[in-house]
């Protein structure tokens, strides 16, 4: 027996059509801004994409370049200025940042109602209250993936295997909200492999490449890949593995998705929910 894969693309277009349906009852398009420091080639890969979506689905995107040496100063200052624009209703500044910048400052500069990318300290705050917020994109498909599979998470056990602020964290927070029992790992967690086979749901979420195999997965668990490291063919080309050792685990699990074509088009998918929320939220408030 072979999981059930998770088809990422399939998946987003449900949230993408469930989007279109709203704009009509906003006062305008949507306008959402990416900010992006330096010409890394994959950072410019996802802006690209995350613009060409909102594009299609008539947000109005922009991307903000600023040259790697920009300072941190000249990034703040540009946040600045699209915190002031009324047309913007989401921000997002695409991270790995160089590393003369200050991730966390930037942030929380960052109009948390403009927050889309749902980092800066108050809508994380919220999230781990229970309260209505800007949640992080990745760790927001990650749920409605699982919960395709599994609409009621009461009692499970998922175990999340990394910590960041960007996954692994609001990861396990939106599955306590789920009433799952939640066990939160990384990479230096010891017995990690015995942990995981306990879960019902596994994500992982740290970006070593085959890091989980098909003896750490439980019979029929729900398997969420977040990981994507490039690994060199010896051919000279180079592939995008998952955490998940994917030909093991797809004889194991119950659900399972690739890498690539599972979590990363429900992030932007889920981008896109969250400009549009924030554009509802900000419009209702100056009615």
């Amino acid at each position: 027996m072979t999981a059930n894969i998770l088809d990422g693309h399939a998946h987003a277009q449900i949230v993408i059509d469930k989007i279109a349906g709203e704009l009509d009852r906003l006062p305008r398009a949507p306008g959402l801004a990416v900010v992006l420091v330096g010409c890394d080639p994959a950072s410019q890969i996802y802006v690209q994409s995350k613009v060409r979506m909102a594009e299609r689905l008539g947000l109005r995107g922009e991307v903000a370049r600023l040259p790697d040496d920009a300072s941190e100063a000249d990034l703040l200052a540009r946040v600045e200025t699209l915190n002031a624009r009324d047309d913007i209703d989401g921000i997002l500044v695409q991270l790995p940042l160089p590393a003369h910048i200050d991730a966390l400052r930037v942030m929380a500069a960052v109009d948390p109602a403009k927050d889309v990318d749902g980092l800066h300290a108050l809508n994380a705050g919220r999230l781990f209250h229970g309260d209505d917020a800007l949640v992080p994109c990745t760790p927001l498909g990650c749920l409605r993936l699982i919960k395709s599979t599994l609409p009621d998470l009461t009692g499970a056990h998922a175990v999340v295997i990394g910590s960041s602020n960007i996954v692994g964290k609001p990861m396990a927070a939106l599955l306590l909200q789920e009433h799952a029992t939640v066990t939160q790992t990384h990479i230096h967690t010891r017995g990690i492999s015995r942990i995981c086979r306990e879960a019902d749901i596994l994500v992982s979420a740290v970006g070593k490449a085959g890091l989980v195999r098909g003896d750490w997965i439980k019979p029929q668990a729900i398997v969420i890949d977040v990981g994507t490291t490039r690994v060199e063919k010896p051919d000279g080309g180079y592939a995008v593995c998952g955490d998940v050792s994917f030909d093991e685990a797809v004889q194991v699990a119950g659900a399972i998705t690739p890498v690539p074509r599972g979590v990363g088009p429900m992030t932007i998918a889920c981008l896109m929910e969250n400009t549009v929320k924030a554009a509802k939220a900000r419009a209702a408030r100056l009615q």
